[in-house]
């Protein structure tokens, strides 16, 4: 499996270009922005963009996606929970000083158990709400990979003070959910540096019991 993370946008949030590298279709998650460098990537490797993943609407991670889709004809995946968010883009904008991206128009909607595949690669939805109500995660099970959105970081969890938001909801997500993963499972969180989930169950200190 091809999978490279980069930081893209002000905000610098890692996205993720995913690709089978036998029959060089590929899926883009969080495309925020940097366009250009994806397309790139995606033409470097010969892959063919088959699917748009959004962990979550906010700008920072769905910036970039009507411009990818227009570029590739792939289509964006979200979860429904969070097309709320959607008609706030333009606020979002504002509060971080970012070209309002327009309307984002989503295609189909994943839910929890939803079973993503490009090429002879298969990966998993999760739902964790709590950064927002419908903040996913997807699992790659044969890599033992989880792209965490911002649900869980390097030490921390997403915050829970924005519109969509539960401190409660993201607490239940993370110890019924993610810490169920095995411990060697790589997280890419939404932002910062790569870990494990054996790392946070261990040292994370929202994490502790």
């Amino acid at each position: 499996m091809f999978h490279k993370v980069f930081p893209v946008g002000p905000l610098q949030c890692n996205c993720s270009v995913v690709g089978d590298e036998q029959t060089h279709e590929a899926m883009v998650i969080d495309p925020g922005d940097n366009i250009d460098q994806i397309l790139a990537i995606l033409q470097q490797q010969k892959l063919t963009l088959k699917q748009i993943v959004i962990t979550h609407a906010h700008i920072d991670h769905i910036g970039g996606a009507m411009k990818l889709k227009a570029a590739t004809g792939a289509p964006i995946l979200m979860n429904q929970n969070d097309y709320a968010l959607l008609k706030m883009l333009d606020i979002q904008a504002a509060w971080i000083g970012m070209r309002p991206p327009g309307t984002v128009q989503v295609d189909e909607s994943v839910k929890d158990g939803s079973v993503l595949h490009i090429g002879n690669i298969t990966s998993n939805v999760i739902h964790t709400p709590g950064h927002t109500e419908g903040s996913i995660c997807v699992f790659f099970p044969q890599e033992k990979k989880l792209i965490a959105g911002d649900t869980l970081f390097a030490g921390s969890i997403g915050r829970t003070d924005l519109p969509g938001g539960s401190f409660d909801q993201i607490m239940s997500s993370l110890h019924t959910r993610l810490m169920a993963l095995p411990d060697e499972t790589q997280v890419v969180p939404g932002h910062g540096p790569l870990t494990t989930i054996g790392n946070e169950r261990e040292s994370n200190p929202f994490l502790q019991k």
